[in-house]
This record gives C-alpha cells, structure tokens and sequence, in this order.
C-alpha cells in the first residue's frame, strides 16, 4: 500500500468518527428541541459514518497496516434554527467527498489499485449523502415557516430506519 494513501485512510478514520459525533450533536440539538424525527434522522446519520470508519479501519488491517487511533475533536453544537444543522451537515458532507476524492485521487496517481476499487463505494456513498440531505433541506424548505408541514416531516423522519 502506498504510504501517502495509508497515511490519508488513517486520518479518514478519525475524521469518519467525528462525523459521527458531530452527528450526535444534531441529533442531540433536535431531540431537545422535541424534533425527534430530526433527532432520529442524525442518529441514523451518526451510525453510518462509524460504519465507514470502522471499514476503513477493517481494509488498513485487512492490508497489514497498524493504525494508531487519535483523539476525536469535540463537535461545535450551538445552532442558532431548525434549518441550522441540516445545511451544517451538507456543508460538512461536501467536505467529506472532497476528502474522499483527495485520497482517491493520491491512490490513483500512486498506481494504488485496490484502494481505488475500494473508495469506490466511498465515492458513490458520498453523492447519495450529499443527495440525500439536500433533499431533506429541499423539504424544510418547502415548508417555509408551516408548523403543520413541519410536524409531518418530523414523523416521516422518526419512521426511517
């Protein structure tokens, strides 16, 4: 495995995690708010990018690589609406795919053909996150300020897995 996409996967992971946390951290803001959808909604979020972390960690040792796990920075949870965490969460999902492309890209330049083919799914798994929360921003925004609008999507979101 070439050092530099080693070294990039490694960092992925921690920031995979704190994905995860930041996450939690939404869904915390909305279950407080008794927006449990939303807060159900970021759950499901905060699981899946400990899922990626965690096939991350599985490929680098699955490869013979040791990985060292650091610290995990506190997410910033101080929002100031409703609409607040879901465009922090896409402006933070593009962030993801550009750190995702970045390591593709390192593997592609470096001859590093397995893990092309593995960030693959990972290329694919960031447009539909990045889809799949700007169109829940399409929907809160649909709504305007419709407190009826608002309390329907909140029970669409509490009922996905």
């Amino acid at each position: 495995m070439n050092t530099q996409v080693e070294a990039l996967l490694k960092d992925q992971i921690n920031k995979e995690f704190y994905s995860a946390y930041l996450y939690l951290a939404m869904s915390n803001y909305y279950y407080g708010e008794n927006l449990d959808g939303f807060g159900h909604w970021f759950e499901v979020q905060a699981r899946e990018e400990q899922e990626h972390a965690m096939k991350i960690l599985k490929y680098l040792q699955d490869n013979g690589v040791k990985v060292e796990l650091a610290a995990i920075a506190a997410p910033g949870a101080d929002f100031s609406d409703y609409r607040a965490p879901l465009t922090a969460a896409l402006k933070h999902e593009q962030y993801v795919t550009s750190l995702i492309h970045a390591i593709y890209k390192q593997a592609r330049d470096s001859d590093d053909f397995r893990a092309c083919q593995f960030l693959e799914w990972f290329v694919a798994e960031q447009g539909e996150e990045e889809k799949s929360t700007a169109d829940l921003i399409a929907k809160f925004d649909l709504l305007g300020g419709d407190a009826k609008g608002l309390y329907l999507l909140n029970a669409e979101l509490k009922n996905r897995a």
